[in-house]
């Protein structure tokens, strides 16, 4: 089963960005799968997989976002992983 988003947004929108519309469409989709990860709504994996790329793509893809791979993983939630490892 596949659900559909529409977006209204200006056409200058993405000219400012300089993408033609099918680039704008997979930029907002893309942001905002990076979104749901960065916040800990959903995994890689799933993210991963909406997109159509292994995992390790996807975590190459976090990277040029500015996203880390870590998620919402703090330097005490690693200290923690660490000691339990």
């Amino acid at each position: 089963m596949k659900g559909m988003i529409s977006i209204e947004y200006p056409e200058f929108l993405a000219n400012s960005l300089k993408l033609n519309e099918k680039e704008f469409q997979n930029e907002i989709k893309t942001s905002s799968l990076v979104k749901l990860y960065e916040l800990g709504k959903i995994s890689s994996g799933v993210a991963a997989k909406v997109l159509g790329l292994s995992r390790v793509d996807f975590y190459d893809l976090l990277g040029k976002y500015k996203v880390s791979v870590l998620g919402l993983y703090d330097a005490d939630d690693l200290k923690e992983d660490v000691e339990n490892a």
